[in-house]
């Protein structure tokens, strides 16, 4: 069974990230969703609860809006409380050695703004060298990053064609999580 850990700040005004987990919740995957936007608004994140349910899955998806070249707060927030020392790393820290570490998320511009000398100069796999080294430092299965282009309506995308590929990453996401499982 996989784990998907939502980390979307406004998840009910999302287009892309809300078709997804439509997609995975339509599939015959056996997956429990985490929206920790809604379990911890307050941003008072129980690390125990949060280890004692990532122990019980082999893959861990982290789904999310990329923002600012990086996760959202919630979600970086969730990682500086959960992969605490002695669980995630340190001398005891093995607890998640061996689970799959696979972050899933959408990109609201182009992918040709993400590369050199374009708008955000750098690619995208440049920004995710981060969870690259938490993977590798929690001992986890670093399974290279899905993501997909042009999902923000306010850079002219239309409804139909963010749902589309969303849709669509999501069907792949699918595929992938029955390979891994």
């Amino acid at each position: 069974m996989a784990l998907i850990i939502l980390g979307h700040p406004t998840f009910e005004k999302s287009l892309a990230n809300k078709t997804i987990i439509d997609e995975l919740q339509k599939s015959d995957l056996e997956i429990e969703i985490r929206n920790i936007q809604n379990l911890y608004p307050d941003y008072k994140i129980e690390a125990k609860v949060e280890q004692q349910v990532l122990l019980q899955h082999k893959t861990i998806v982290f789904q999310y809006p990329f923002y600012w070249y990086n996760m959202p707060a919630i979600l970086k927030h969730w990682f500086d409380v959960v992969f605490e020392h002695q669980f995630a790393f340190g001398s005891k820290g093995d607890k998640l050695k061996g689970r799959n570490f696979l972050a899933s998320f959408s990109i609201g511009g182009k992918e040709k703004e993400y590369s050199t000398l374009e708008k955000h100069h750098f690619r995208i796999q440049e920004f995710c060298k981060n969870l690259e080294q938490t993977a590798y430092f929690a001992q986890m299965n670093y399974i290279e990053p899905f993501y997909f282009y042009e999902t923000s309506l306010a850079d002219g995308y239309t409804e139909n064609e963010v749902k589309t590929k969303a849709k669509d990453h999501g069907k792949r996401l699918i595929k992938l999580l029955s390979e891994l499982n």
